[in-house]
C-alpha cells in the first residue's frame, strides 16, 4: 500500500508526539535558558517531523532518504540536548528519561525507514 501523505506515517506521528512533549518539558526550563538551550531543544524536536514531511513530499527516494537522514541527525541532537539539560540540573530524570525513550524509538524507526529508502526499489 502506497502512503499518500506523510500524516499516515507512524514515524511522523511519533515524532509529532515527541515534539509536543518537548514543548511541554521546555516550560520547566529556567527562563535564563529561553534563548539558549530551550530554543535548541524545541528547534531540534520540531526538525524531526518537519524533515520527515518534507522528505516524503520530495520527488525521489534519494531526496526522501536525505531528509530522513537529517531527521535522524536532529534526533541525535535532541538526545544530546536532553542529556545536557539533565546534567545541568534543568530537567529531572522523571522528565528526561521518558523523552529519551521516545527519541530512541523515533530514531530506530527513522533508521529502518532510511534503510528501506536506500534499498533498491522492487
Amino acid at each position: 500500500m502506497k502512503i499518500a501523505s506523510y500524516r499516515q506515517l507512524e514515524v511522523w506521528s511519533k515524532a509529532m508526539q515527541l515534539a509536543g512533549a518537548i514543548y511541554q518539558a521546555s516550560e520547566r526550563m529556567p527562563k535564563k535558558e529561553e534563548y539558549r538551550l530551550t530554543s535548541q531543544l524545541v528547534r531540534a524536536a520540531v526538525s524531526i517531523p518537519a524533515n520527515i514531511a518534507e522528505g516524503h513530499s520530495r520527488a525521489s527516494r534519494k531526496e526522501y532518504a536525505h531528509f530522513v537522514s537529517i531527521a535522524r541527525g536532529s534526533t541525535a541532537e535532541l538526545e544530546t540536548l536532553l542529556l545536557l539539560a539533565q546534567q545541568a540540573g534543568f530537567l529531572g530524570d522523571e522528565i528526561v528519561d521518558p523523552l529519551l525513550d521516545s527519541a530512541a524509538q523515533v530514531g530506530r524507526m527513522l533508521t529502518r525507514l532510511h534503510e528501506r529508502l536506500r534499498a533498491p526499489s522492487t
